[in-house]
């Protein structure tokens, strides 16, 4: 294959990714179902966070707040979310307790009313999310007394 016809061929590659509606801001359900297969990508990149700081408003830099860090890690994966955990609960499909899959965004109402901490199934009944009482990313139990108490839904 000669050069031209590589370049053109990437070109329209990125092409694709770019005006795909799956890729499209805002339009992550349509985004979730191009990443099916890619849910494990997803996991893998929220593991590599693990220990990581939790700063209020953090998306990175210097740390991680619970929706900075689930929004960072779908979009290293092409998915795009708003910021706040509230905004995250409206973007996506439903998805009941019993049908959860690892890369799903799992909801809590923590400290205020609705949705106001959220992060990401890694299965087998763990999650990981920026913790502020534990002061870091972590991985913690749906199952566990506290966040039994608090789930309130999640989003695929």
């Amino acid at each position: 294959m000669s050069q031209l016809c590589i370049k053109i061929y990437t070109v329209m590659i990125l092409a694709f990714m770019i005006y795909s509606p799956a890729f499209a801001a805002g339009n992550s359900s349509h985004a979730a179902k191009a990443f099916e297969g890619g849910r494990y990508d997803i996991v893998t990149w929220a593991k590599r966070c693990l220990g990581k700081p939790y700063v209020w408003g953090g998306n990175g830099r210097r740390g991680y707040d619970c929706s900075g860090f689930v929004r960072a890690t779908c979009n290293r994966c092409g998915i795009r979310l708003p910021r706040s955990s509230a905004a995250q609960y409206r973007v996506g499909t439903p998805v009941s307790r019993s049908a959860l899959r690892p890369g799903d965004r799992v909801f809590f109402s923590t400290y205020r009313r609705g949705p106001s901490h959220v992060g990401i199934y890694i299965g087998n009944d763990k999650f990981i999310h920026a913790s502020s009482s534990k002061r870091r990313v972590t991985m913690d139990r749906l199952s566990s007394r506290y966040y039994r108490a608090r789930y309130i839904g999640a989003r695929r």
